[in-house]
């Protein structure tokens, strides 16, 4: 008998506990008791001020999400292709885009577009559709800007300053994945200057590594701060076509050259210096007489090219060394404006970041000797349409 009163005490103990722990006597904020209902009810209805108290994290979601969701827009792109049995059939691609002016500019991925001659039909959030034309394109870096056509003024996003942007800062990703329009997520910057390889084989360079939940459909749609500014544009994802943490932005800095570039009535395209050749370093450079620290030796320039007018070399002739054919007797890039050029596509990472007209610094080995030589890099055939 006294074993089964003290089980019994025990299960109203536990009981208790419970209770206690679901419904506190304290009254929050005040760290006194309040009054212990007689017969607390198993549910209750929620209190008022409770549920609608925000954290500010939360209120700061909010108020993003309000201010980016109608500069956010869904972007349909329908190709007509011809079939195995020659029929003619509509091939469509949607992603996102975002106002980045008040006339109907908007920014997004190249992919999101891509195609010769795309129908390409923007639909706003409040479901209003426009037919858009394409303004600029860099396909470098994945990135279009398109502009649709209407009788009054639109809100549009700020560019913020890619950057500043920090590892582990708050981001806020906003798209129509799956055809869902007006889809926040939220997440962080995980890493800085990731590179990338998209569809067509291109190296996509120093992207925003980010665990915002980014879905087929967010591509082209505005990676924010806390601040609503616009850091990176959504453009890929890792992993079989759904999310996985690992998500990636093109930097908005890329996206802002391109813009500044279009507006001021300048051509845009990536800078052209007329070379090919190899990089090369160690005991390969050694065999055959370069400096060990190494570069970029130079196999050949290309006629009517800004290297053809600094009077950069290439091959004379070719040589076996090793498992290896190199062409001898060209120039060796040593450093361009004092960075080393020993690492595989360091040139082409480098040029990448400048435009048609900058002048750059070469350090080359030439003959025995060291040498310096400044070229003015020309432009490839205009990306404007």
């Amino acid at each position: 008998m006294r074993a089964r009163t003290l089980l019994i005490a025990a299960l109203l103990a536990s009981a208790g506990f419970y209770l206690i722990s679901e419904w506190s006597p304290l009254r929050r904020g005040s760290g006194e008791p309040a009054a212990e209902p007689a017969a607390p009810p198993l549910w209750r209805a929620p209190d008022v001020a409770y549920s609608a108290g925000l954290s500010p994290d939360e209120q700061n979601n909010i108020e993003i999400y309000k201010m980016a969701r109608d500069a956010t827009v869904n972007i349909t792109s329908t190709v007509y292709r011809l079939g195995f049995f020659y029929e003619i059939y509509p091939s469509r691609n949607t992603g996102s885009g975002f106002f980045v002016r008040d006339n109907g500019e908007i920014l997004t991925n190249n992919h999101v577009i891509s195609g010769r001659a795309p129908q390409i039909t923007v639909t706003l959030s409040d479901h209003s559709r426009y037919r858009a034309k394409v303004l600029v394109r860099d396909r470098y870096n994945d990135l279009a800007l398109i502009k649709i056509e209407l009788d009054r003024k639109v809100p549009y996003l700020r560019l913020g300053d890619s950057d500043a942007v920090q590892v582990g800062q708050k981001v806020l990703a906003i798209g129509n994945p799956f055809g869902l329009e007006g889809t926040l997520t939220t997440g962080i910057v995980s890493s800085l200057g990731r590179t990338i390889r998209d569809e067509n084989g291109n190296d996509l360079e120093d992207m925003i590594q980010t665990d915002a939940a980014i879905n087929p459909g967010n591509s082209g749609g505005p990676l924010l701060d806390s601040q609503g500014n616009v850091i990176g544009v959504n453009t890929a994802i890792y992993g079989p076509g759904g999310n996985i943490g690992i998500g990636f932005a093109m930097p908005i800095n890329r996206a802002r050259r391109m813009i500044e570039e279009y507006r001021t009535g300048r051509t845009y395209g990536p800078p052209i210096l007329g070379i090919n050749g190899v990089t090369i370093r160690g005991d390969l450079a050694e065999a055959i007489d370069l400096p060990r620290e190494g570069g970029f030796l130079i196999y050949k320039v290309f006629p009517g090219t800004p290297a053809e007018a600094a009077g950069l070399r290439g091959a004379r002739r070719w040589v076996i060394v090793g498992n290896f054919e190199l062409g001898i007797g060209g120039d060796l890039i040593m450093e361009i404006d004092g960075r080393p050029m020993n690492t595989r596509d360091a040139l082409r990472r480098y040029l990448r970041r400048k435009r048609p007209g900058d002048t750059i610094h070469l350090k080359i080995f030439r003959n025995g000797r060291v040498i310096e030589v400044n070229v003015t890099l020309g432009g490839a055939r205009g990306e404007r349409l």
